[in-house]
């Protein structure tokens, strides 16, 4: 969600941890998740082979740790930035940018998040029930607030709306990867969200 930040210097041994999962993320969007083998990470790293396994026991835990990283960010960022925010349809659209900015930045990140962790039903089903649970209940939250206050629908399902938002958001970016056309994600943020708003009746 804004643009990805160069990560905050830590210590050399986390240094070498974080190279790993940049390098993983650059060969997962390259090869492709299964295709790719542990050896090409180190390579890319410029690690050997066995320094990997001294920091992920595995190919899979790798996954997850790019999408815990990448989730833990964007959800402190984005409670961060909607505090400031007081009207529920503008923290929406914060959402919205912070979304497609944050994926809108890094490429890789983005075929990583939209194709390789979707790879298979078992890694669907245990990043659904990790930070992205999360994310949507930031959604629902802000959703539920605005039915307090009295300016979205009070017979609204917040649930269904939140997954509905945030689905809208995915296929912009899934649709960005795919396009054989070259343009700015972020830019997409605030059709999604006017349109997300207001519906299709006319006025």
């Amino acid at each position: 969600m804004s643009t990805v930040r160069s990560l905050p210097s830590r210590p050399a041994v986390t240094d070498k941890r974080e190279a790993i999962l940049r390098a993983a993320i650059s060969v997962f969007a390259r090869y492709g998740y299964f295709n790719a083998k542990v050896a090409d990470i180190a390579r890319a790293a410029g690690v050997a082979d066995g320094t990997v396994y001294l920091y992920f026991r595995s190919k899979e835990e790798i996954l997850h740790s790019i999408f815990d990283r990448t989730m833990e960010e964007a959800i402190a960022e984005g409670r961060q930035q909607l505090a400031a925010i007081a009207d529920p349809r503008e923290k929406l659209r914060r959402i919205a940018q912070l979304h497609l900015e944050r994926l809108g930045a890094d490429r890789d990140l983005a075929v990583v998040f939209q194709v390789e962790l979707r790879g298979s039903i078992k890694f669907m089903e245990e990043f659904s029930t990790a930070g992205l649970a999360e994310y949507l209940g930031i959604i629902r939250e802000v959703l539920e607030e605005g039915q307090r206050i009295g300016i979205f629908r009070a017979d609204m399902n917040a649930k269904i709306a939140a997954k509905m938002f945030f689905g809208a958001l995915d296929e912009m970016a899934t649709n960005w990867i795919l396009s054989k056309k070259r343009y700015k994600l972020a830019p997409m943020a605030d059709p999604v969200v006017d349109l997300f708003l207001n519906g299709v009746n006319a006025a």
